[in-house]
């Protein structure tokens, strides 16, 4: 298995995680959001198959788009002095594993992954938080994974939920 950015690939082996959007995402979207510069799309793959891929880009956690008890509880974990309006993230803009692999671990250790090249890579850019926007039968798998809301209720209406992990846990 390797893991590779979008742009060294030949070309993707095929893909089916059994989710239309995210299948499609890939094949379809993928290169657009490299060339323009969106996302950064990575991707996981033996000699036959495309076994996994996720996309990262940036975002931010903003006291104008949270709750004000969750924002409180943010700020608590950051020092007095360095109180900022937002504090920097990267988003997982999607994150997909072929059924064959779902169900093994390989989605918690991308996740991992993800969070260790972050807090590892911080040559050019740092980021406090990662943040996704998950959709709802994947809350289980990002709450093991220490991830939590920012949102204090869980409407009905809502497609994905958003949720961060402070790569600060990682540092400590």
């Amino acid at each position: 298995m390797r893991l590779a950015r979008f742009e060294e690939l030949d070309h993707i082996k095929p893909f089916d995680c059994g989710d239309a959007d995210l299948n499609g995402f890939l094949c379809d979207d993928a290169s657009y959001y490299q060339r323009q510069l969106l996302a950064n799309t990575f991707v996981l793959e033996d000699e036959h198959q495309t076994i996994a891929y996720f996309c990262l880009l940036n975002d931010k956690i903003s006291q104008t788009t949270i709750a004000k008890n969750l924002w409180r509880k943010i700020r608590k974990t950051l020092p007095h002095e360095k109180h900022l309006g937002s504090y920097p993230a990267v988003k997982i803009g999607r994150l997909a594993v072929s059924i064959q692999y779902k169900g093994k671990g390989l989605g918690t250790d991308l996740i991992s992954a993800i969070k260790q090249m972050l807090v590892n890579n911080t040559a050019v850019s740092a980021c406090r938080f990662l943040t996704v926007d998950a959709y709802k039968d994947a809350l289980p798998f990002y709450l093991k994974n220490g991830f939590r809301l920012l949102v204090n209720d869980i409407e009905e209406e809502l497609y994905t939920v958003p949720m961060y992990f402070d790569l600060k846990e990682l540092c400590d």
